[in-house]
């Protein structure tokens, strides 16, 4: 197994604090803290309606700039918040204030858990308020729409990288999954028009609180940093990393309902679900959370539709 990417740029409090001071003074001296460590950006909340997203990785540094240019034109059509920066930091080379070379993000601090500190059970009362969410979102993107290589695309493109890695971490699970592979991947293709995909549709990007009466209840979707557009049934992989066989069902057929959603593109997103799940549990022996999803999505995939 492997740990998350390495970051090319130490990002510390008191770089952050120096861009705040050169960029945006009027915000530099609210409350600053660390609160998670993604495989692309570091996320600080900064007082109490703010945070902050400071890619750690020139990869990360691209994805934030199709946040800050999409997510303000996708946030009106969502039924749910999304972080739109409310400000937008600019690489430094250091003449005025401490160098650091990318785009970077003030968005809003939104209440709630990732849903991946949640039971599984707890998580079947999101089914209904996550299928309005991929059902607003899953609309036909222009032209201009970001296009990523790893999200969005034919199950074709994912063949070699997901037997490379079946080989190189070899999972008790690998004969499985393999012959659960073979079986999904010649799935027939989307062919409908590019449609607006998440990219990263799993319970560590899902907050969620409790209502009046206790349930979980979806309070925003972060992290957009794979925004892309395609086949939706990379997003749709959802139904098996962050539910249960009961939850997944009310999800299912809700999507279904809506009329995007055929059998075709279920199996494809379980496919997905394969290809995330083994990312997960073999990239991530340093991040337990995400470890955790894979390790769920992994059974859920393979413990049947």
């Amino acid at each position: 197994m492997a740990p998350i990417p390495a970051a090319e740029v130490d990002v510390t409090i008191d770089l952050v604090r120096g861009l705040l001071a050169s960029q945006h003074p009027d915000l530099a001296d609210l409350p600053l803290e660390l609160v998670a460590h993604g495989w692309d950006n570091e996320v600080l909340r900064l007082g109490d309606d703010l945070a902050l997203r400071i890619p750690r990785r020139e990869l990360g540094a691209r994805l934030v700039r199709h946040e800050q240019e999409w997510l303000p034109v996708l946030a009106p059509r969502l039924p749910t918040p999304v972080p739109v920066p409310v400000r937008v930091g600019s690489p430094s080379d250091g003449a005025h204030g401490p160098a650091y070379p990318w785009w970077w993000s003030v968005v809003p601090w939104f209440d709630g858990e990732a849903v991946v500190r949640s039971a599984v059970d707890e998580r079947r009362t999101l089914a209904r308020p996550l299928a309005a969410f991929v059902t607003a979102l899953h609309r036909p993107a222009p032209d201009d729409a970001p296009v990523n290589a790893y999200r969005g695309v034919p199950l074709a493109v994912r063949d070699a990288g997901i037997r490379e890695r079946l080989d190189a971490h070899p999972l008790p699970e690998r004969a499985a999954l393999l012959d659960l592979w073979d079986r999904l991947r010649t799935t027939p293709e989307w062919d409908g028009p590019p449609l607006w995909v998440h990219g990263d549709l799993h319970p560590a990007n899902l907050l969620a609180s409790p209502d009046e009466a206790g349930t979980l209840a979806l309070s925003a979707v972060i992290d957009f940093g794979d925004v892309t557009s395609g086949d939706p049934a990379s997003d749709l992989a959802t139904a098996w990393l962050t539910f249960d066989a009961e939850g997944r069902r009310e999800f299912r057929e809700l999507v279904s309902r809506a009329g995007v959603a055929d059998t075709a593109m279920w199996d494809r997103a379980r496919a997905w679900a394969a290809v995330f799940a083994v990312l997960l549990v073999t990239s991530s022996d340093d991040a337990p959370q995400l470890h955790a999803i894979g390790a769920h999505g992994l059974a859920q995939v393979l413990s049947g539709e």
